[in-house]
């Protein structure tokens, strides 16, 4: 029974990771470092949320990490830097630390 759950995980995978692709806006003309105020995480959670155990441990850390690499993408592309980056990030993922459990 490895398989579908293997095919449900490489599905959820495909609809977390296409929008993201999706997403090729240009960056805004002024360097606010104000995020879109739906999280990256609640769309983490509301994307593992029908799976249970381990597999959805494992589709919460690779959606997080997508999401914070997201995040830094950002902040790169705005040319934020330092402190106020990881600040930024932090923000933008929504990470409250409960990804780390």
């Amino acid at each position: 029974m490895k398989l579908p759950s293997a095919a449900v995980a490489a599905s959820l995978v495909g609809l977390i990771v296409a929008p993201v692709f999706a997403q090729t806006a240009p960056p805004a003309a002024s360097t606010a470092t104000v995020p879109v105020p739906a999280t990256k995480r609640a769309t983490c959670l509301s994307a593992t949320a029908s799976l249970k155990g381990q597999d959805k441990r494992d589709q919460m850390q690779l959606c997080m990490a997508q999401a914070r690499l997201d995040c830094l993408k950002q902040a790169i592309d705005q040319k934020i830097v330092g402190e106020t980056r990881k600040s930024f990030i932090k923000t933008c993922v929504g990470a409250d630390g409960a990804e780390q459990r």
